[in-house]
């Protein structure tokens, strides 16, 4: 399973190498490395079906209870399922639509690796890798959202996505050290049996809210929502995979995850039924005063995944059933739509829908995929769309917390989504085509292929539910902690209240289709109001942030070294200086130290001779060579008393200071009076207040009582754990050996960040700027 998980990633690593391979007419290969792990998941659906659970767990770092965990079932297979298949598609897809692109090669390996991040999110046991596949996730969509790097609005879109969705792992990563402190476990099928513990836990409602801002935030839920219509920049693959089918429906997933954990408690259903409702009407409407085809369908995807959170916030049986359907259904015909909608633009040059029409006379095949998916979005019989309408309304209509504003709700939004489907799907094909469209051809097959297979397989499962019913439909309900039982699918189910809805619904979506008219009119009209919208106020709240940024580095990042060090030290004279207020007790005992002797003395002398001379002398190469002797002195210090191996460290390390101070003085211009006497006596007043305090501090350790069970540890085990008969190399190659590694990494990076300094060449020109 982690090798499945990690092909994505290698695949990604490959193309750094091989990448010309695949930009020609071989492109089409990569598309075997979706297919195949679509294959391998089809693998496990005899096994998952039958009620098993497979799991998988790989050490990583377990003294923490951090694995690498996964779980295959239901509910991860699904989504695995849905993960590979549409990406099998859309790599082909892709193949087509960005052919001959001269980063073609860049694009599959972002794609990889997001397909590789999502199989480990949604298989992840263990809710910190979780988070890390989750973070993996934003930060791919974000190099693929932004590919087209030239075009600033691309860019704007990409940093947007990250910021949203990267908020939002930040309080994954919450949620998850909240539930593992309540839990005592990081992972999530241990955490099933806790579910009365952590519910009644007073951190409970803390671990709710974390997880709600992730879900919120990834899913595009009001008022987040605002990301995902700007990330339509990206190409149609991106929008296709990610926006309709996968990342956007992550959100989803941990909520459905959690159900069985965090669900059933008031906090949980009443948020996730509000903020569900909101988004999928405010979305659904904003779907009609739009005219660019993806607009259309961002908006209708959001509108959509709010349903979703609405199923999952009612929490029954019937809900749960009827969002597990309705995940499969919008990803069938949304994706449909969207490679539908690439297919025009690719072809005419433009999303604008009230400019396209006819298109059904040149772009036969596509217009019936569009046709199709439309009739799905819809919820027209026989397609699997009604099917998953049908269990909306009577899951609702069934639900303890059903009244009419709710039932109200949904009938309302899937009206509006029926409109939807059917201007983004049918409206282009329909009517008179323009004179300029007549010359337009039937793109490359691995373009229009894929659309209308994922069309015909929204209608074969509604006419055939029997295929998805017990594979995959019921042990994903299973994994959502309700009792799934018999599930019977089936077009169906009786005139009753839900099929009165469902005609309804069918009526009135028809009627505003053919009445109401996408126009440039009516989204000039909606934009009057886009002052008030979330992502304006977002954007004031972030322009005065900048603001705030911009005052605040006026007066602390001012460019003085010399501010800075101040204020460094004038915080901590403050905070350290009031802890000891009150706390101190100097209690010297003379005897127990030793004499002091005339090599010390000398010492201690010309150090203190040393620190004077660097203080007040005017020659810049004189304060260096009087700071290399505080240092000496310091080495010989360390030599009385018997540590030689510090002495070398010292000793080495101040003479390169040294070299370096006077190397770099040799390029600076003339000694500046930068000070006037009145800064130079609030430094030496703050510098005589420091030194006090870590004079005081070093005699107040004096006076405390001597433990040496650390020292003792250490000394004991230095060569029977670590091997070494050093102490202090053993401490800081072994028993430190992480912090030490992070030091010579950071040493390292500095080294080279120097070196490139060095080896930088302006021009007049850029040293002039």
């Amino acid at each position: 399973m982690l090798t499945a998980i990690l092909l994505g990633f290698l695949f990604a690593l490959f193309l750094v190498f091989s990448g010309k391979l695949f930009k020609g007419k071989f492109s089409v290969l990569a598309s075997l490395v979706p297919l195949g792990l679509f294959a391998y998941f089809c693998s496990f659906i005899p096994l998952i079906s039958n009620g098993e659970v497979v799991r998988k767990s790989y050490e990583w770092v377990p003294s923490f209870g951090v694995n690498f965990s996964f779980t295959l079932d239901g509910l991860s297979l699904l989504f695995s399922l849905m993960i590979t298949g549409i990406g099998f598609l859309v790599f082909a897809y892709t193949s087509a639509y960005l052919k001959n692109h001269e980063y073609l090669d860049r694009f599959y390996g972002y794609l990889s690796a997001f397909m590789g991040a999502m199989l480990g999110l949604v298989l992840s046991d263990n809710v910190i890798s979780l988070f890390t596949f989750w973070e993996l996730t934003s930060i791919s969509s974000f190099f693929l959202i932004g590919f087209n790097n030239t075009n600033p609005a691309s860019r704007k879109s990409a940093l947007t996505a990250l910021g949203i969705t990267g908020i939002g792992g930040l309080f994954l990563l919450l949620a998850g050290l909240v539930l593992g402190n309540i839990s005592g476990t990081y992972s999530i099928s241990e955490m099933l049996s806790m579910k009365e513990a952590i519910s009644g836990h007073e951190y409970y409602a803390l671990a709710v809210i974390f997880i709600f801002v992730a879900a919120f935030t990834k899913s595009a839920q009001f008022p987040f929502h605002f990301w995902l219509p700007g990330a339509m920049k990206a190409p149609t693959p991106v929008s296709t995979y990610l926006h309709s089918a996968t990342m956007v429906k992550a959100g989803i997933y941990l909520l459905m995850r959690f159900t069985p954990v965090l669900g059933d408690q008031e906090i949980w259903n009443t948020t996730l039924i509000i903020v569900g409702a909101v988004t999928m009407v405010y979305s659904a409407i904003h779907t009609l005063f739009r005219t660019d085809l993806k607009g259309i369908l961002a908006y209708s995807t959001i509108s959509a995944l709010g349903i979703l959170v609405f199923l999952v916030g009612m929490g029954t049986r019937d809900t749960l059933l009827a969002a597990a359907v309705f995940i499969i259904v919008h990803a069938l015909y949304k994706a449909t739509l969207f490679l539908v909608t690439g297919i025009i633009d690719h072809e005419t040059g433009t999303r604008d829908v009230t400019a396209l029409s006819g298109l059904r006379k040149v772009l036969m095949p596509v217009a019936i995929a569009g046709f199709l998916a439309a009739v799905s979005s819809a919820g027209i019989p026989p397609s699997f769309g009604f099917l998953g309408k049908e269990l909306t309304y009577e899951g609702t209509l069934h639900s303890e917390t059903f009244n009419y504003i709710l039932i109200g709700a949904i009938v309302l939004t899937k009206i509006l989504l029926f409109y939807a489907g059917f201007v983004a799907g049918l409206k282009p094909f329909t009517g008179k085509l323009p004179e300029r469209f007549s010359s337009l051809h039937m793109p490359s097959p691995l373009m229009w292929v894929p659309p209308v297979f994922l069309a015909v397989l929204g209608m074969a499962f509604g006419i055939f539910p029997a295929l998805i019913q017990d594979s995959i439909i019921k042990p994903a309900v299973t994994a959502l902690g309700a009792n799934a039982g018999d599930v019977h699918l089936a077009l169906w189910h009786g005139f009753n209240t839900a099929f009165i809805l469902s005609l309804v619904t069918i009526v009135v979506g028809a009627i505003m289709y053919f009445v109401l008219k996408p126009s440039a009119k009516l989204e000039s009209f909606i934009g009057k109001f886009e002052t008030f919208s979330p992502k304006s106020i977002l954007e004031k709240l972030s322009g005065i942030f900048v603001l705030f940024s911009g005052y605040w580095t006026r007066i602390f990042q001012n460019g003085y070294l010399r501010n800075y060090v101040s204020t460094i030290v004038f915080f901590l004279v403050v905070l350290v200086g009031y802890t000891m207020i009150g706390n101190t007790e100097l209690k010297l005992d003379y005897s127990s130290l030793s004499e002091i002797t005339i090599y010390e003395m000398a010492i201690a002398i010309l150090l203190i001779c040393g620190v004077i001379y660097t203080v007040f002398t005017k020659s810049r190469l004189a304060a260096v060579a009087a700071m290399g002797v505080v240092g000496l002195a310091i080495c010989l210090i360390f030599v009385f008393y018997s540590a030689p191996d510090l002495a070398m460290t010292q000793f080495s390390i101040d003479t390169l200071t040294v070299i370096l101070f006077v190397l770099v003085l040799y390029k600076l211009p003339r000694y500046l009076e930068l000070a006037d006497y009145k800064t130079r006596l609030k430094d030496g007043l703050l510098s005589l207040a420091f030194g006090a305090i870590v004079a005081i501090l070093a005699l107040e350790v004096l006076s405390e009582p001597v433990n040496n069970e650390i020292g003792d540890f250490y000394a004991k085990n230095a060569y029977i754990m670590a091997h070494g008969k050093n102490v202090v190399n053993v401490i800081l190659v072994d028993f430190r050996g992480s912090d030490t590694m992070v030091e010579i990494s950071v040493l390292a990076i500095a080294a080279i960040g120097v070196f490139g300094l060095l080896k930088l060449r302006l021009k007049s020109s850029d040293r002039i700027k």
